[in-house]
Parts: structure tokens; C-alpha cells; sequence
């Protein structure tokens, strides 16, 4: 709808080379498509660019990916809303042009409140939409091309000899950066690829092959709309000026009106088209939506955004995340007034970002892999291609429209990077701070010389959800012995650890996650006992914490009937908002889930200083 079009326009005013444009065009979809085949192989769960930068190139490539995903999926919500309308309103007259920026708002608000009512994109209504675009648009396409097919070779001509005539005038390099020019800003064609890699965790089984066939099938799809809609351009002789109408509605105005169609029917069939086109945009428009809190999700899970992001099975979590997208993308919408011109910059820059950076980690990982593997390097010499074609584009788009769009969007980018690293670094201040508590507890750390104490689950049973930190699990124990002196004869202790079982390295990063969460565990649970407790812990591994909590707190209660559900919650000596946006949500989402069960859930306070972490002060009391 908008890729194609602005490519087109760039080559003004030597738009014979759309011919280069198109078959080029078709190719790089499916090279890229090709490479990130590997990304769905490698990282079945999802995560897409931001996992692949995270594990194969690093922590702050994976940071700078992550951030360029945000905004991009905050820029799929504006430029396809924005789009959809362009597409819509060209069936008005230049005089009613002016409302659109107030339409634009109008459904991005409409799409805030359906997400937040829980709206689910059904197939009974997303699979109608597909179908008529894509039995519209193929059909104009084909019917567009066979009807002057013959001219075909009249276009291979002149665009050979535009080329060599513009390459005598002026250089061959000019022709070259005039053709880079179009071909990057036709890089918002490619950012489906990005979204089936990102989002493969929501396909059926089995993932992988249907996520390749998907990409395939994309890849397809793209190619010939794409390619066949800038060869129509060629073919049509639409002016690459941009009016009030789009060029996709100029040429399928032309084509339908060489179908010798009563002016009625024609203008119905151009409505038909028109609105298909702009529902499908709608819909992509609600993937920003669904694709920006699962890339927040996976971002959370290694700090750089709040920790509640990650637990996309929290309605509170899902309605920030969707107030968070929504928000920003109708601050960006006003901001650029819906210009698509603009936006396609914003998003193309952000979109080869995140390609780069994922096709240097498979470049990355295929080439350690190449000694060994016959097929390690057939995929290097893919990912290294496609990596070149990728940033390349990057380069000549930030270069050409540095300052009419290249520049904002870095800035924005590099914006959300600052505040990843602000986030992380608080974490690991708050993480310092808490290990005053291990010091504290120390020295009653004992080697138990007795049998433990048998459980007896009919008794009194205290159950503590933890984290890996064991030094505020131990003050949390301590202070349920002070507020129920001997009333608990059971101490149980639960804890889940966050890890994708299933991507690339996992196996690694569950063992040592396991390692880490079992030896605070047990260092808990030979602390009540050394305490005179019977106690035993239960562990759990997965991507959403506050699934893995409630499947396991369920549990636990079914075991110990008489039991009340203890969580800790960090306060701080100066109480900021950064801080309630940081912290304590997972106590209070588990409060919440659990109440609905009819389970207690007692949260208490541990109160942190700035001086804590150089001193062995006891903790203000709360």
C-alpha cells in the first residue's frame, strides 16, 4: 500500500528504472525471508530480532534491537492507519482531505478501546478481508500486466537506454544512488518477515515447519503484489506525484475503467478494492498491538523494561502495554500530521535496524559453526547476502533522509535505548541493595545435624513465594516467625524461574537457571529447618511467571489445605513513581489470581535505604 508507492515517487523524475525497482524488489523478499528461516528454526518461541541480537551478537545489540522493534510496531499502528485512510479517502474529493488526521485519531482510539475490552482477531473475520484483498489486488495485477504485456519489451528498452543515458550524463554512480534511494524506501515492504518471526509462538504445531511455510507463503505474496503493483505503475503511466488519490488507486482507477465497465459499476468495483485495502491495513494496524507487549515481554524478562512486562497473562500487564503502543502512536500520528512520506522513513530506519542486527547474529553464528557443518555454510553465505542487501538499505536511507526523518527516529530509538539502560542499571542498584540481607543472615546458616523434621500437611503451613534472592526470602521467613510465633509447623517454598525452553542456548541458560533458583531453595529449606520447620520447596521454568506461580500455588494448596501464602514487597526509604512502576507488581497480580481461587495471600513490606549497600543496618522497620 505504501512501500511500492513511495519507492516509486523516489525515482522522480527517471521513473523507467522502476523496472530495476520491481524485480529487485521480489528478490530481496525472498532472500530475506530465506535467512529468517533460521530465526524461526533457531528460536521457536518467538522473540524474533530481539532474541537473535541477545543471544548470538550480545545483551546491548539485543537492547538496540529491542528498542527499534518498540517503535517500530508503536510506527506499524500510525503508518498503517494512516495508510488505510490515504487508501479510503481517495475515493473522495481533494476538498474533504482535510479530516483526515481527525479520522486517523478517531480509529487508533477505537482500536485502544477494543484491545482493551480484550478483542481477539478472529479468522472468521480477519480470513474474509485477506481473501478479497488478495483476489482484488492479484486479479487488477494480472489482468494490469497480460493487458499490456506486449509493451513489456518497450519498457526493457527504454529502461536501458535511460540507464545508459543517465549513467553518460551523469555518472553511473549517480544512477546507482538514485536506484539505493527508491530501493530503501521501498524497505517497509519486507516488515511482515520481521513479524512472523516475532510472533511464530502464536502458530499451531508444529512450529517451525508452519512458521517456514508461512514465511513462504508471505514471501510469495509480497513479491508479486509488491513487484506486480510497481510494474503496473511502469505500465500504466501513473505520474509518480502524489496527490490526494494513492498511486495503487490512480492505476486500479485506470485499469478497472479499461474493463469497459459502466461508470457505476466501476466506481463500486474501485470502492470494493479501495476498501479492502484499507481493512487489511486496519488490521495491521492491530498487530502493533498484539507485537509490541510480546517484544516489552521478552525485553522484561532480561530487565530492560519493568519486570511486570513480562507477564503478558496479566490483564493489567496487557492494557499497559496496549495504553503504552496506542499512546504512542497517536502522539507520532499528530506529530507528523499522518504523512505516510514521512512515517515510511521513521519506520524503514527502525525496520533495518532490527534485520541488521539479526542477520549479523546467524552471520555470527553460522561462521563458528562453518568447520563442522556443510550446511553451516551454505546458511552463512545466505545470512552474509542478506545481511549486506540489509544494511546497506540502512545505510542509504539514514544517509538520504538523515535530515528529513533518518534523524528522528534514531533519536527516538536511541531514547528508548537510555531508558533500557536507566531500568537495568536500577535493578542492579535494588539487586546490591538486597544482598545485605544474605550478610545478615549468614551466620545462622547452619549444617543441620538431626533428621529433618517430617512434614505432617494437615498442620499449619506457611508458603512463601521467592525469588532467587534467598536474603530477602530469609527476612521474609523471619518475619512470619515474629508475627505468628510457633503457629506454622510447615514451611513450603515456591519459586519460577523465566526462561524460553525451547530457543536457542536454552538448554545452558535453564541449567544454570536451575542451579541458581535450587541452591536458594535449599538454602531456604535447610534454614527452616535448622529452625525446627519441616519444609520442602517446588520450582518451575517458563515464559510467563505468573502462569507458572498460579499452576503451582493451586498445587501446593491442594497438598497443604491449611495453609496461608506469604510475598514480599520492596519499599523504599523515598518513595518515587518509578519505583511502584518498577517493583512489587508480581505480589499483587498473585494476590489478585489467588483470591479469585480463595487462597490467602499475605504480602509483606521489606524496607530498602540508599545506605544499605555499604553498610549491615537492620531494615527500617515496616
Amino acid at each position: 500500500a505504501y512501500g511500492p508507492a513511495e519507492a516509486f515517487i523516489a525515482l522522480v523524475p527517471h521513473s523507467q528504472l522502476a523496472l530495476y525497482l520491481a524485480f529487485a524488489t521480489a528478490f530481496t523478499v525472498f532472500v530475506i525471508s530465506l535467512a529468517y528461516n533460521q530465526v524461526i528454526e533457531l528460536f521457536p518461541n518467538g522473540g524474533g530480532g530481539y532474541k537473535v541480537a541477545t543471544k548470538l551478537v550480545g545483551p546491548y545489540a539485543g537492547l538496540v534491537a529491542g528498542a527499534a522493534l518498540v517503535v517500530d510496531y508503536v510506527l506499524t499502528i500510525a503508518i498503517s492507519v494512516a495508510s488505510g485512510v490515504d487508501a479510503i479517502f481517495s475515493l473522495f474529493a481533494a476538498t474533504q482531505q482535510v479530516i483526515k488526521l481527525e479520522v486517523e485519531v478517531a480509529i487508533i482510539i477505537v482500536l485502544i478501546y477494543l484491545n482493551l475490552r480484550g478483542m481477539r482477531e478472529s479468522i472468521k473475520v480477519l480470513a474474509p478481508i485477506f481473501i478479497g484483498f488478495v483476489i482484488t489486488h492479484l486479479a487488477l495485477i494480472a489482468y494490469g500486466i497480460a493487458s499490456h504485456g506486449a509493451g513489456l519489451h518497450v519498457e526493457f528498452a527504454q529502461t536501458i537506454q535511460e540507464t545508459h543515458d543517465l549513467s553518460s550524463q551523469m555518472g553511473s554512480f549517480f544512477v546507482l544512488a538514485l536506484f539505493l534511494k527508491a530501493y530503501s524506501l521501498g524497505g517497509g515492504t519486507y516488515t511482515g518477515i520481521e513479524a512472523v518471526s516475532n510472533n511464530i509462538n502464536m502458530l499451531k504445531e508444529p512450529r517451525v515447519r508452519t512458521g517456514k511455510w508461512t514465511m513462504f507463503l508471505m514471501a510469495l505474496s509480497l513479491s508479486i503484489t509488491a513487484g506486480g503493483i510497481i510494474l503496473l505503475y511502469l505500465l500504466w503511466d501513473v505520474p509518480p506525484v502524489q496527490t490526494h488519490e494513492t498511486l495503487n488507486a490512480q492505476v486500479f482507477r485506470s485499469i478497472i475503467a479499461s474493463l469497459g465497465l459502466s461508470g457505476g459499476l466501476s466506481h463500486w468495483l474501485l470502492l470494493i478494492v479501495l476498501l479492502f485495502e484499507g481493512a487489511l491495513l486496519f488490521v495491521a494496524a492491530n498487530t502493533g498491538f498484539l507485537g509490541g507487549p510480546a517484544v516489552l515481554a521478552n525485553m522484561a524478562v532480561d530487565r530492560w523494561v519493568p519486570n511486570q512486562f513480562s507477564a503478558l497473562s496479566s490483564r493489567l500487564v496487557t492494557r499497559n502495554g496496549v495504553l503504552l503502543m496506542g499512546v504512542a502512536a497517536l502522539a507520532i500520528l499528530v506529530w507528523t500530521r499522518g504523512e505516510v512520506a514521512l512515517l515510511v522513513v521513521l519506520y524503514t530506519v527502525n525496520v533495518f535496524i532490527t534485520f541488521t542486527l539479526s542477520l549479523l547474529g546467524l552471520t555470527i553464528y553460522w561462521w563458528k559453526q562453518r568447520r563442522d557443518d556443510e550446511l553451516a555454510r551454505r546458511r552463512l553465505a545466505l545470512s552474509s547476502f542478506a545481511l549486506l542487501i540489509t544494511f546497506a538499505i540502512l545505510v542509504v536511507i539514514i544517509i538520504e533522509r538523515f535530515l528529513q526523518g533518518g534523524i528522528i527516529t534514531l533519536g527516538i530509538t536511541s531514547i528508548v535505548v537510555c531508558i533500557g539502560l536507566l531500568i537495568r542499571r536500577h535493578y542492579g542498584w535494588v539487586r546490591r541493595l538486597t544482598r545485605r540481607f544474605e550478610r545478615e543472615h549468614r551466620w545462622r546458616m547452619q549444617d543441620l545435624t538431626d533428621a529433618p523434621p517430617a512434614i505432617d500437611p494437615a498442620q499449619p503451613t506457611a508458603v512463601f513465594l521467592v525469588s532467587a534472592n534467598r536474603g530477602i526470602g530469609l527476612h521474609t521467613v523471619e518475619r512470619v516467625e515474629k508475627l505468628f510465633p510457633d503457629h506454622f509447623r510447615n514451611f513450603v517454598f515456591v519459586s519460577v524461574g523465566i526462561v524460553d525452553s525451547e530457543s536457542f542456548g536454552s538448554e545452558q541458560s535453564l541449567t544454570t537457571l536451575q542451579y541458581e533458583t535450587r541452591a536458594t531453595l535449599d538454602a531456604l529449606v535447610n534454614f527452616a529447618h535448622v529452625q525446627g520447620r519441616a519444609s520442602r520447596w517446588y520450582d518451575a521454568y517458563g515464559s510467563d511467571r505468573l502462569l507458572e506461580l498460579e499452576r503451582l500455588s493451586l498445587q501446593v494448596r491442594d497438598e497443604f489445605p491449611n495453609s496461608v501464602f506469604f510475598a514480599s514487597r520492596l519499599v523504599f526509604e523515598t518513595e518515587h513513581w518509578w519505583n511502584r512502576w518498577l517493583h512489587s507488581q508480581t505480589p499483587l497480580a498473585m494476590q489478585r489470581i489467588l483470591n479469585d481461587h480463595g487462597v490467602e495471600l499475605v504480602i509483606l513490606p521489606v524496607t530498602l535505604r540508599a545506605g544499605d549497600e555499604h553498610n549491615g543496618h537492620h531494615p527500617l522497620p515496616a
